[in-house]
């Protein structure tokens, strides 16, 4: 029985030397240091927001995914940004006398029309 015993707790000692190692080498698997409480990495410029502002949105991680409040936060902005330019757009064309387009679906186009 003891013999079992002292086997037990080489294999634990073996595991938590390895563990240390395995975590002083590799780390935590992050690229840059963690942010300081209460701040954010979460960037969008005040207008104009472009699809490489989109690219490089980068959400703070917690334990279930995604800080909730950064996602929401960036997902009203993008929103309103293009409520807006889809209100400037609809004001041009009726400004110009173009007709509203009618919605389309980004679908593949169909055999017939790729001829």
């Amino acid at each position: 029985m003891t013999l079992i015993l002292l086997y037990l707790v080489v294999l634990i000692l073996i595991g938590v030397v390895l563990f240390g190692v395995a975590s002083l080498i590799f780390g935590r698997g992050e690229e840059l240091p963690p942010l300081p409480r209460a701040t954010t990495a979460t960037v969008l410029p005040a207008s104009g927001v472009t699809g490489e502002d989109v690219d490089a949105v980068k959400f703070t991680q917690v334990l279930r995914g995604y800080k909730t409040s950064e996602v929401d936060w960036v997902l009203d902005r993008l929103g309103a940004e293009l409520d807006q330019l889809r209100g400037e757009l609809s004001a041009v064309r009726a400004a110009a006398g173009l007709d509203e387009p009618v919605a389309t679906h980004h679908a593949a186009p169909a055999e017939e029309e790729r001829a």
